[in-house]
């Protein structure tokens, strides 16, 4: 009755009626320990709780998520998958909640796999996180059906070199990402051009590449930025088929000519056969 009162007392001078917000203690806990896990760059929803709902690109990563949705098969029942930069670990829990049998998520960063653990046992989902570096996939026994390798290319001071060790490791489909900068135009370019042709590399379309000698957006890793010409020139390169680009920095691909006699490009490459 007094509630009552209290809410057409409110009404009759002009305020909205207080709403009692219900505090859960289960929750109230659970925010608590993802605050104690340190700032999150993968905002994930745990319970009703998200990890990083201030996150400055928005809803992050679902918003690349949303793209990828309908790319990926929705019953992925016996595959294997590796999330390479796994981060908080939001693309090894999709994965794993859509059937997939074993899912590993790599990343550098304790902190990272910390709340990649932390997430993947508060949503009661077996994945694997190994501390790994991307210069080291190779060494992973096996083949992985789905290869997820978002928001690590332009981090790397390497980066073609880690794209050739990662299609070792590509079963099925390598799902790429990368920061992108420059011309989002990709065009068929001449399989050859003269010495002394320079004005081909006046056009803001063909593919290069950006380097950061210090910081770009107060990040010190952020190494080599691409144009989407460059992204897609890398990745028929590396003997990827692209099967989708989704988004302006997304693209699906298959495997289709990572061998060249036997014998992957990185390692004739490596020993001057290529």
């Amino acid at each position: 009755m007094l509630t009552e009162l209290s809410k057409l007392s409110e009404k009759k001078i002009g305020r909205e009626p207080r709403v009692c917000q219900s505090t859960d203690p289960g929750q109230a806990e659970l925010r608590q320990r993802i605050q104690e896990l340190g700032d999150w760059f993968h905002n994930i929803d745990l319970h009703g709780v998200q990890t990083a709902p201030g996150h400055f690109l928005g809803d992050f990563p679902r918003i690349k998520w949303k793209h990828l949705a309908d790319v990926i098969p929705q019953d992925l029942t016996g595959a294997t998958v590796l999330d390479i930069g796994c981060n908080g670990g939001f693309y090894c829990l999709q994965m794993k909640q859509r059937g997939a049998e074993r899912v590993l998520g790599i990343d550098v960063d304790d902190r990272y796999l910390n709340q990649a653990r932390f997430a993947a046992k508060q949503l009661g989902l077996e994945i694997e996180f190994e501390k790994r570096s991307v210069y080291e996939v190779a060494s992973l026994p096996g083949q992985f059906d789905y290869v997820i390798f978002m928001g690590v290319f332009y981090h790397l001071r390497y980066p073609l070199y880690a794209l050739d060790s990662i299609v070792k490791k590509v079963g099925k489909q390598l799902v790429f990402q990368t920061m992108v900068r420059g011309s989002e135009t990709a065009r068929a370019y001449a399989d050859n051009y003269h010495f002394w042709n320079k004005e081909i590399f006046r056009d803001p379309d063909f593919p290069q590449m950006y380097f950061i000698e210090n910081r770009y957006a107060d990040d010190p890793t952020n190494w080599w930025i691409p144009n989407v010409s460059a992204c897609e020139a890398m990745l028929r390169s590396s003997g990827l088929h692209i099967e989708a680009h989704p988004e302006v920095e997304t693209w699906v691909c298959s495997p289709r000519h990572v061998q060249r006699d036997g014998r992957f490009i990185l390692d004739m490459e490596l020993d001057g056969t290529l």
